[in-house]
């Protein structure tokens, strides 16, 4: 394995406390490991604002849109079963999803997000966003294509994933519900055994409840638990988008498997040829118009969308990136609501899982994750 410069892992730490000292937010647990040595793992700040109760390694958190990570992988495990491919379209699975023209949309669409309906983050206002048939049936009534698919890049906050998430369950030859199918076909066989869909009960005294600081636009409510934000603490949730919660130890398993072309620990999730398909762009010189508003707000250059195949790619280029500027083309990985995110970078063998406390915006959080990503992979010699 090639050498890691320790110094700058050092500085890694030194960086983050900064940053916490500084307000910022109120901690991170991060854990990088290079070639599958694990070189940084720590636990570094606090759980909440009033800083007293610092941060465990094994500490819970909602995951948020990393969620969707999971969600695409068991897509991808699909494909490779046969069960449907990327070029089939989404009505020959679900034949609900009618109307021209979000009815052309492929599997590769959604996990594109190319299939040309606008990025909502709930189909309905107020609705309770915690279980899937609800999700679902309310995607289909309330949210149409705006464009052919294939016409414009729109990250997809929620339908494509509960879209994705329906077929699975539809396809499962064993009848499962999306709870059981995640744990059973990906959770255990890889020994994520504190990663769940919804808060598993016996996870909840480790659960760092996320403080949104007002940077999430809606609430996420449940039917059994009080609060705004109440769906990131109700066991029960079914919401492939968003709805998991995980350690910085189980999220590093996960992304190892990446790192490893699709295997861990002698048990093989994806192929070696599909993880490399999905690494490559594959929006072309589309914008994702979310990071297009971002940017443009932030006063930055526009970044091109760099969609992979369930994943963002870090493509080519000098622009604002949550994966910076050291990292190579085929790096990719997922993010979550500014403070949740792994990476993948192939050329620097490295994996990177980075679960964080008091979200921060999608700006300020696009700027951290590039700063912390550049001096891990600076470490990299």
């Amino acid at each position: 394995m090639t050498a890691v410069w320790h110094d700058r892992l050092d500085h890694l730490k030194a960086t983050i406390e900064d940053d916490v000292a500084r307000g910022l937010y109120y901690g991170a647990v991060l854990k990088v490991g290079r070639g599958g040595i694990v070189v940084f793992d720590e636990a570094i700040g606090h759980a909440y604002a009033a800083r007293k109760r610092p941060l465990r390694k094994d500490d819970v958190f909602s995951l948020f849109s990393v969620t969707k990570a999971f969600t695409n992988v068991l897509v991808m495990k699909s494909i490779e079963l046969g069960r449907f491919q990327l070029t089939t379209k989404v009505k020959d699975v679900l034949p609900e999803f009618t109307r021209a023209p979000r009815e052309d949309a492929t599997f590769y669409h959604l996990l594109t997000h190319t299939a040309g309906m606008p990025g909502v983050w709930t189909p309905r206002p107020g609705m309770y966003l915690d279980r899937l048939s609800e999700l679902y049936e309310a995607s289909i009534a309330e949210v149409h294509g705006e464009v052919p698919p294939g016409t414009r890049c729109d990250y997809s906050p929620l339908v494509n994933h509960v879209l994705m998430g329906t077929a699975l369950v539809r396809t499962d030859p064993k009848g499962r519900n999306f709870q059981t199918l995640l744990a059973e076909d990906l959770f255990q066989p890889l020994g994520m055994h504190d990663t769940s869909m919804g808060l598993r009960a016996d996870l909840d005294a480790r659960h760092v409840r996320p403080d949104m600081r007002g940077t999430v636009p809606i609430q996420h409510l449940s039917r059994t638990i009080e609060g705004d934000h109440a769906l990131f603490e109700d066991p029960d949730v079914e919401a492939p988008h968003v709805g998991c919660a995980s350690t910085a130890g189980d999220l590093w398993r996960f992304a190892e498997m990446l790192r490893r072309e699709g295997e861990l620990d002698g048990v093989r999730i994806l192929s070696p040829r599909m993880i490399r398909l999905a690494r490559q762009v594959h929006t072309g010189q589309m914008v994702n118009q979310l990071y297009e508003r971002v940017a443009i707000n932030a006063g930055w250059q526009v970044p091109p969308a760099n969609q992979g195949i369930g994943f963002q790619v870090r493509g080519t280029g000098v622009f604002h990136h949550l994966f910076g500027q050291l990292s190579s083309p085929e790096t990719f990985g997922n993010y979550g609501a500014g403070s949740t995110m792994f990476c993948v970078d192939p050329e620097a063998d490295l994996s990177f899982s980075f679960l964080s406390a008091g979200v921060m915006t999608q700006a300020a959080n696009i700027e951290r994750m590039g700063r912390l990503t550049d001096i891990a992979l600076s470490a990299c010699l």
